[in-house]
């Protein structure tokens, strides 16, 4: 009998690349150039996950909408143009070349990635760190309603067929966890991101990894070893 097929959806920043100090420096720019007082570290890297829209509306509701917009636009080109400082680097958290490399070499099992990055910056990273050929289903906030709106990650099984009950989100963030609740998936938490472990369980995560090693039994305890075996 043939195994269904499996998805297993990584989150982007704060789950596989460590862009903390890229978004900060980016938001910074743009309020200033805005004429607005610089935010909290804390309060910039508290709405990681969400789309660009949907986080400038929490950072600042009572802006209005056109300047909203326009601060947008400003972290955008703040964001390109401080690629190349080495300080504002985006690396790979440590175990996740390896875990997705893992993953990927599963009989039946696919990957995704579900992000409130945009089509061009998700294709910038993944190609930068040589990781584009491990997915199958790219989903950006270019595509979807942001998260925790769960059709990004509804929109991934089906490019992937696959069903929910064999898709696991993985993800750093409670919007994550939400989204994978909302569309009947598996999630599981890491707790190396932006979001505390107390909040992501609270929110529906049965398990919140502390290093990418413990990735591969956790999906052992939902398909059992024997399953990939040919």
């Amino acid at each position: 009998m043939t195994n269904p097929l499996r998805l297993v959806v990584f989150d982007c920043d704060g789950t596989l690349i460590d862009s903390q100090h890229m978004i900060v420096a980016a938001m910074a720019h743009s309020f200033e150039a805005h004429g607005l007082a610089v935010l909290p570290r804390a309060q910039v890297l508290s709405i990681v996950g969400l789309s660009l829209d949907e986080a400038l509306y929490a950072l600042i509701p009572h802006e209005e909408a056109v300047k909203r917009r326009a601060i947008t636009e400003g972290y955008k080109e703040a964001f390109y143009h401080l690629r190349d400082k080495p300080e504002l680097a985006e690396p790979l958290f440590e175990g996740t070349r390896e875990a997705i490399e893992a993953v990927a070499a599963r009989p039946d099992t696919l990957l995704g990635i579900a992000t409130g990055k945009s089509q061009k910056g998700l294709r910038h990273m993944l190609e930068m760190h040589n990781l584009a050929h491990h997915f199958v289903t790219l989903q950006t906030a270019d595509d979807a309603p942001s998260k925790p709106h769960p059709q990004m990650l509804q929109q991934a099984m089906r490019e992937a067929g696959v069903d929910a009950a064999n898709t696991v989100l993985v993800g750093d963030t409670t919007y994550d966890i939400e989204m994978a609740v909302a569309a009947r998936a598996h999630p599981i938490g890491v707790n190396w991101g932006y979001h505390h472990t107390d909040e992501l369980t609270r929110t529906g995560a049965p398990r919140v990894l502390t290093h990418f090693n413990e990735l591969a039994p956790a999906l052992d305890a939902l398909w059992p070893a024997s399953e990939f075996q040919t």
